[in-house]
């Protein structure tokens, strides 16, 4: 029995000797992240650390999507339920720092809406290739939260501090090809050619040296790892306004489809 066995909500394939598959798989959610699925994506990259079959992961969406981010059934639940926040905010920054963390070489292949906790694992691999029609965007801020799954260490750090602010704050979409452009992704090619392009990504790095790339990585994402501070304090602000008013009126609007009507600005000191 493999380990991956386990999981329910990503789909795992081995495509070939040293290369697997992760596919974020949510049937009629744009392959929105439900507990189920937050949990998943949390832990899998333990799983594959351990995986001495595995040197590359390739990170993709089904049905032509990335992820369209939180389920907004979980935001609310978050919101309401102390333990499952409490819970979620763990998931959070183990994902975070498991992707940073993994040896194993990640490529993501990006297509159609990137939002969210699967945007971040996105973001974070250690090649990211997204449709020139994809469409990023954080999505915490429309929420009425702080953008903490990732953002605040690896946006301004792929795409300098002006660029981050003005998406971050903004909660402006940037389109893969902007995103090329920007530096916030290695790669963007046709929507037709995204996952033939991360096969091709993984296949050249499945057949380098093993160390001089894992150790390469090591050291690079040493960037991120001296980061920790700022990304500890984005996610916990993050999650403190799940307590907060803002976030019932974001998710309210989200399913209304309307735009969100944010209250006085709560006491900063």
């Amino acid at each position: 029995m493999s380990v991956y066995d386990s999981y329910e909500h990503l789909l795992i394939d081995k495509v070939e000797d040293g290369i697997l598959t992760i596919t974020m798989h949510n049937p009629g959610r744009l392959n929105a992240a439900h507990a189920g699925m937050h949990r998943e994506l949390a832990r899998i990259w333990k799983d594959i650390d351990d995986d001495e079959d595995v040197n590359v992961v390739i990170l993709k969406g089904s049905e032509g999507a990335f992820s369209a981010g939180g389920d907004l059934d979980l935001v609310k639940d978050m919101s309401e339920n102390f333990d499952v926040l409490t819970r979620v905010w763990k998931e959070a920054r183990d994902l975070v720092y498991n992707v940073i963390n993994c040896s194993k070489l990640v490529v993501s292949a990006m297509e159609g809406p990137a939002v969210g906790a699967g945007l971040a694992a996105g973001l974070l691999a250690d090649v990211s290739i997204a449709a020139k029609d994809a469409r990023i965007i954080d999505g915490h801020t429309r929420l009425g939260v702080v953008a903490g799954d990732h953002a605040a260490i690896v946006w301004p750090l792929l795409c300098g501090m002006a660029k981050a602010k003005y998406h971050l704050l903004l909660c402006e979409q940037v389109t893969g090809e902007e995103a090329e452009r920007m530096g916030l992704v290695s790669l963007a090619v046709d929507q037709a050619d995204v996952q033939k392009e991360a096969l091709r990504v993984a296949r050249k790095l499945n057949s380098g040296s093993k160390t001089a790339l894992r150790w390469t990585k090591y050291s690079l994402n040493n960037w991120l790892r001296m980061a920790g501070p700022t990304f500890d304090t984005s996610l916990a602000l993050e999650f403190l306004g799940f307590n907060g008013p803002d976030v019932r009126e974001g998710r309210a609007s989200l399913v209304e489809k309307r735009r969100p009507q944010f209250g006085a600005p709560a006491q900063t000191r």
